[in-house]
């Protein structure tokens, strides 16, 4: 932090100027400091705001989003007499019975050529023209798929490999094996509509290219897959069916009549309600350890202190600061209280009040839980929670006999957890949109800080330069009477 002072050792004094000067100057450097410290503490805080505005987030924009809609609750299983068929209930299914049977299955067009010759009966390469099988300069092979034809002119250069690259730009794949001395050609899609033919304007191209039956090609045509389903038949261009919301694949053929069981998906409710208070569970303990942190008197350390400590040190002593950034923070409590209040209020349906107890859902109470486990919920007979997993199971019970309660309850706790989510992440002067803590007030405070440390190292400067000045003059008058002296000695010394 040197100015533009020449400064001068205590040569001639003797004082140890330097340490003098960072004496004399200390109350400016505490300034410094204690202003870095304090920058660096509010920078620790807004990482750990981030971090839990993400958590909080998160539950506010995940399950618990859908969770407010009473179609998340429309869940539906479906049970299948054989692996042949695989069904997926949408939403909307009817629950019931059906009949299925499997008429056919869908196939793409395959095209395996006959073997060929060039016209001295050698081996055909991917490097072999047209022209050496006799095909004539000017021909055309015109080749059709799903409406479209595309009209490939023989050239005096077109190779086997030209004339596979142009039939998959009319849509098929295509390929030479040299192995073989055949062309493979299949369709890109299952189905009879995307079948493919070939014609050619010299009647025996097909058959120097062995595309034709007569030069030995074996041809199997695409095919739509059908499926009877209680009487009806349904036809697909490939092996899977949208009907009626639901999603039916065939993977196998089967003379069996297959027996499609729907009804409500209990246990994806269930699931789905469990995702969300683990959800919450997680978020809720992560607000409560960091408002209930150790205190500590610990504060971030300077460069000079930093280098007085091992590494190890130095992590272990800022990550005492970092837990407690949090501690009894204002806006923290807040959201904390606003969620909770949010579930544990009763809810009325058809004049009656309920709340999670009803449905088996409860704290494990003051004394039997850590502090910060104090708010989370516990599903009576959870097998994965060694707290609640021995007490019956209610919550399956209601959603099996009466699921119309179930999905008002929860459709109306979530949009009270979410809307009190909401209010906190509301756009303020000192906060931006979808956050639930201060960020434009730290932001301004974290930039005031950078302003002011600026103007104390300043300040830090000119003390010191003050100083050094002072001791350089000092310094200048001791020698030149120090080589008064000198003189005077000399005189009578002679």
């Amino acid at each position: 932090m040197a100015g533009n002072i020449m400064r001068m050792s205590g040569m001639v004094s003797g004082m140890d100027t330097e340490s003098l000067v960072s004496a004399l100057s200390s109350s400016y450097k505490t300034k410094v400091d204690k202003a870095k410290k304090a920058q660096t503490k509010l920078e620790w805080k807004q990482d750990a705001w981030k971090d839990m505005n993400t958590k909080i987030y998160g539950l506010y924009s995940g399950k618990l989003s859908s969770m407010r809609f009473t179609n998340a609750y429309n869940k539906k299983a479906t049970k299948v007499s054989s692996n042949a068929l695989t069904v997926t209930a949408g939403a909307n299914a009817v629950d019931g019975v059906q009949t299925a049977k499997i008429m056919s299955m869908a196939k793409a067009a395959y095209l395996t050529g006959g073997e060929i010759k060039d016209l001295d009966g050698g081996k055909v390469t991917n490097d072999t023209k047209l022209t050496d099988l006799g095909l004539e300069v000017g021909s055309t092979i015109t080749i059709s798929s799903n409406g479209n034809s595309k009209e490939i002119e023989v050239t005096e250069d077109m190779t086997m490999f030209g004339l596979t690259s142009a039939f998959k730009e009319a849509g098929v794949n295509a390929n030479f094996d040299e192995a073989n001395g055949r062309l493979f050609v299949s369709a890109k899609e299952t189905g009879a509509q995307n079948d493919f033919s070939f014609t050619a304007s010299d009647s025996t191209a097909l058959d120097k290219l062995g595309l034709s039956s007569a030069a030995g090609a074996i041809k199997i045509d695409g095919k739509d897959a059908e499926l009877e389903l209680n009487g009806a038949t349904f036809k697909s261009t490939s092996n899977t069916f949208n009907i009626n919301g639901s999603t039916y694949q065939i993977n196998a053929m089967t003379d069996e009549e297959i027996s499609v069981t729907t009804q409500a998906d209990t246990s994806g409710i269930y699931d789905m309600i469990k995702d969300v208070l683990g959800q919450y569970n997680d978020v809720m303990k992560s607000m409560s350890s960091a408002y209930n942190a150790a205190s500590t008197t610990y504060e971030p350390l300077t460069d000079e202190e930093k280098d007085a400590l091992s590494d190890k040190q130095v992590e272990e002593w800022e990550k005492r600061v970092k837990d407690a950034v949090l501690r009894k923070d204002e806006s923290l409590n807040k959201v904390m209280n606003a969620m909770k209040q949010a579930m544990a209020q009763s809810i009325e349906i058809d004049g009656k009040s309920y709340s999670l107890a009803d449905f088996g859902i409860t704290t494990a109470g003051y004394l039997n839980s850590d502090v910060n486990d104090r708010y989370n919920y516990h599903i009576d007979g959870d097998k994965d929670d060694a707290i609640s997993a021995g007490k019956t199971d209610k919550l399956n019970s209601m959603i099996a006999s009466d699921p119309k309660l179930v999905t008002e309850f929860f459709t109306k706790l979530s949009q009270n957890l979410y809307g009190a989510i909401d209010d906190e992440m509301k756009s303020t002067d000192y906060s931006s949109v979808y956050k639930v803590y201060d960020d434009k007030k730290m932001k301004k405070e974290y930039d005031d800080y950078t302003s002011k440390i600026s103007k104390l190292e300043q300040q830090l400067q000119e003390a010191e330069d003050r100083y050094y000045k002072q001791f350089t003059q000092m310094e200048k008058l001791l020698s030149g009477m120090q080589s008064q002296t000198d003189a005077v000695s000399s005189l009578f010394n002679m």
